[in-house]
Order: C-alpha cells, then sequence, then structure tokens
C-alpha cells in the first residue's frame, strides 16, 4: 500500500513538471507549433530576445514603407528560388513566395527523380516540409521520418532562398 502512495506520488511530481517546461523557440527539439506565427498582443517587436526576422514580420503592416525607395511597397509579394540540391535520388529546388518579410508559399520546383518509391516519398514528405516551413518561417524544419535525402535536399534549398532574399 506504500510502495501504491509512493508511485501515484512520484507520477504526479514527475507529471506536474513536465507540464511546467516549456522549450525555447528555435531549440533544438522545439516543434514549429511552439513558435506563434502571429504575435500574441502581450508580445513586444523590440522586446529582448526578438529576432531581426520576427522583428521585421511584426512590424510589417498594411501601410507602404518610406524606405522602399520606389519599389512599391513593402508588402509586394517577391519570388526567390534557391539554389538545385543534388541528392542520392535527384535534384531538390525550392521556390519561396515573401511578402514583406513573411513566407507566404514554399513550392518545390524540382524533386527527387529516381522513380516510382521517390515519387511516392515525395509525396508524402514535401506537403509536410512546406506546412513545416509555413510554420516555423525559417528553414529550421525537422526532416520528415522516411525521406532523409529529399528533407535534406529541401532544407538546404530552402535556406539558400532565405539567404538570396536576405532573411
Amino acid at each position: 500500500m506504500l510502495r501504491a502512495a509512493l508511485v501515484l506520488g512520484g507520477s504526479a511530481v514527475g507529471l506536474a513538471a513536465l507540464l511546467m517546461f516549456k522549450t525555447q523557440p528555435g531549440a533544438p527539439g522545439a516543434a514549429a507549433a511552439d513558435t506563434p506565427a502571429t504575435p500574441s498582443p502581450a508580445t513586444s517587436a523590440t522586446g529582448a530576445g526578438a529576432s531581426p526576422a520576427a522583428t521585421a514580420t511584426r512590424s510589417a503592416g498594411p501601410k507602404p514603407s518610406a524606405t522602399t525607395g520606389g519599389e512599391g511597397a513593402s508588402t509586394a509579394a517577391r519570388i526567390v528560388t534557391g539554389t538545385v540540391v543534388n541528392t542520392q535520388y535527384g535534384p531538390m529546388q525550392v521556390q519561396i513566395t515573401l511578402t514583406g518579410q513573411k513566407i507566404t508559399n514554399a513550392t518545390a520546383v524540382q524533386r527527387t527523380d529516381d522513380g516510382t518509391e521517390s515519387d511516392q516519398i515525395d509525396a508524402m514528405a514535401i506537403p509536410k516540409l512546406t506546412s513545416e516551413t509555413l510554420a516555423a518561417q525559417s528553414a529550421r524544419i525537422d526532416a520528415v521520418s522516411g525521406a532523409s535525402y529529399t528533407s535534406s535536399g529541401y532544407i538546404q534549398s530552402l535556406q539558400s532562398a532565405l539567404d538570396k532574399a536576405g532573411i
């Protein structure tokens, strides 16, 4: 009876500790869902730890920027294509659409091409990678299990596009 009480008490303490644990955004192992896509009212754009990209995303609004220098409003969509990354199963290339500093779309313009199995893997993995890209607003996304080469090529090409865009 005492053993059961100790086990239940220890389990309750462990569960409470687990529920109180919070991962830091961008930390290895942090889920993309832990990073809010839009800031909450309590979040300050200039608060401590705000990254330049996050600050730019938060400060982008419907009004045109005074620093565009005649290139149009800062919210104009632009398309940037990453470099082609050659994987063991073929090339991978990602193209992103940006509105201001926010990634609004990501598309694989070249996919691995090593036959039917590659097509099946890409059909399963690329939508997941795209979804994570839009949630994370960066190339710090998790690889898809069972699609290591596709994930690696996608992430490298995505980072290349982000670098070209200056993000």
